[in-house]
């Protein structure tokens, strides 16, 4: 199970940090990724890590903003995320791909396990 939090309404140019803590199974070997949904729109990718934090990936919308990072030990995946605009509104969710050591996949039918989503608003 994995459990979002750290969501909340901010004023545009705010920054806020993401956290999703897995309580049922150990995360180490595993891709995570953070994705968003907007109202209307597809959900997306936003950032992705490998299980050893060497391979990450970040969607353009996002780059230079955002950051994605794990602590294993803790069993937690993190986005901080900066200079928030408007268009960063949306639920934030985060996925799990169980297979080891494999790349984190782009696509959200390829992840196995989702959160409950937070939800961001950036208030202009």
């Amino acid at each position: 199970q994995l459990i979002e939090s750290g969501g909340g309404l901010v004023q545009a140019g705010g920054s806020l940090r993401l956290s999703c803590a897995a309580s049922r199974r150990a995360i180490g070997p595993y891709p995570m990724a953070w994705f968003r949904q907007a109202p209307g729109k597809q959900r997306e990718l936003v950032a992705s890590i490998n299980s050893d934090s060497q391979t990450l990936y970040y969607a353009d919308s996002v780059k230079g903003r955002f950051s994605i990072s794990r602590d294993n030990a803790k069993n937690t995946v993190y986005l901080h995320m900066i200079h928030l605009g408007p268009e960063d509104t949306a639920v934030y969710y985060c996925a799990a791909k169980y297979s080891p050591y494999f790349e984190a996949p782009f696509t959200a039918p390829e992840y196995d396990d989702w959160g409950q989503g937070t939800q961001v608003t950036v208030s202009a």
